[in-house]
């Protein structure tokens, strides 16, 4: 194995890696709720002073940034698979979409313990991934821009003024909904709680991810991105293009001042009355995706910035491992967390 494979493969299992542990404490913090909490149960999970500082920090360094990640490396994984099959002269793309149709139905699985399910999503999203593996990088950077944009939640919003596709009522802390689930996580069964995910919570996860807070669209961004930096080799290449990730850090430092002011400006014009049912709060809810892009590409670039650096790759690299068994360790994370806070488990 060449010294440049080798430093790639390591790199990416230990940013792997990383994205999974910051995505297994946002879950922990959160209590493994796979959804909004009432306000009750925010009191419960905040007692003391030191709650609300760990929230805070994961707020705004981990919630919606490490997601992010682990989309990115979902597709730079697609990349890197495909372009290994097509040196080979063997098409990928059947072999990919076999892996996507088995990812999915451990995702199905995985949902019935646990509504926050992520493996399904990326196993649909999956599939529309692989026709855009030879569509052109001008095409690429311009729809992975407009996505990130709020393309996805404008069409939806202008469409459904009420912002709704797949469930009754918008996804709020104190909706009725959100209430009836909670209660069924402190007093239902393993089987009602999984029938329940399987069912009302499949239809509250497509809401939230294709309706107008549009996760599912910045996934799929995020697995073009992923492409567009597979295609420039930038990770494959790291040290050669240190000057490169340079200029993307500024340019996420940038990205994020420019996205605060966005988010402030689209709520403000709100006045004391929040509702989702308004082009004002779309262009706020925008502001909040797009701080959270810039701030992912500060960590992406940040991180590789260090790992350039042998001291701390040698700190870095215990990420490794946990990457390269990613499958595994985000199921059995979630098991162990709804185990440990549902009502079925040890109800904490």
């Amino acid at each position: 194995m060449s010294n440049t494979t080798s430093k790639r493969i390591q790199i990416i299992d230990a940013l792997r890696g990383l994205a999974l542990a910051g995505i297994v404490l946002v879950h922990m913090v959160e209590n493994y709720l796979g959804g909004p909490a009432d306000e009750a149960v925010m009191e419960g999970m905040h007692a003391g002073t030191l709650d609300y500082v760990v929230d805070g920090i994961i707020q705004v360094l981990f919630r919606g940034k490490f997601f992010a990640l682990f989309s990115f490396l979902f597709g730079l994984s697609f990349f890197i698979q495909m372009d290994s099959g097509a040196k080979r002269e063997k098409g990928y793309a059947l072999r990919f979409l076999w892996r996507v149709l088995l990812l999915l139905i451990i995702g199905l699985a995985h949902h019935f313990i646990y509504r926050g399910d992520i493996l399904s999503i990326y196993a649909i999203l999956g599939i529309f991934l692989i026709p855009f593996y030879k569509v052109s990088t001008r095409t690429l950077l311009i729809l992975t821009g407009l996505i990130f944009l709020g393309l996805g939640r404008f069409v939806v919003f202008a469409f459904n003024p009420d912002g709704l596709l797949f469930f009754e009522e918008m996804l709020m802390p104190e909706s009725p909904a959100t209430k009836a689930y909670l209660e069924l996580l402190r007093t239902g069964s393993f089987w009602e709680v999984g029938l329940d995910n399987s069912t009302n919570g499949q239809l509250m996860k497509m809401e939230f991810q294709f309706g107008v807070f549009t996760r599912g669209y910045l996934t799929f961004a995020f697995f073009l991105l992923g492409l567009l930096v597979g295609r420039f080799k930038l990770l494959h290449e790291f040290e050669a293009h240190l000057n490169k990730l340079s200029n993307l850090f500024w340019a996420g430092g940038i990205g994020l001042v420019v996205a605060l002011g966005i988010t402030i400006a689209g709520f403000s014009q709100m006045g004391q009355e929040f509702s989702l049912e308004s082009w004002w709060a779309m262009i706020g809810l925008t502001g909040m995706d797009l701080a959270n892009i810039a701030l992912t590409l500060l960590i992406l670039t940040f991180f590789v910035w260090l790992f350039a650096k042998s001291k701390w790759q040698r700190r870095l690299l215990h990420f490794a491992p946990y990457g390269r068994m990613a499958l595994t360790n985000y199921v059995l994370q979630s098991v162990i967390g709804a185990v440990i806070f549902y009502g079925w488990g040890l109800g904490y």
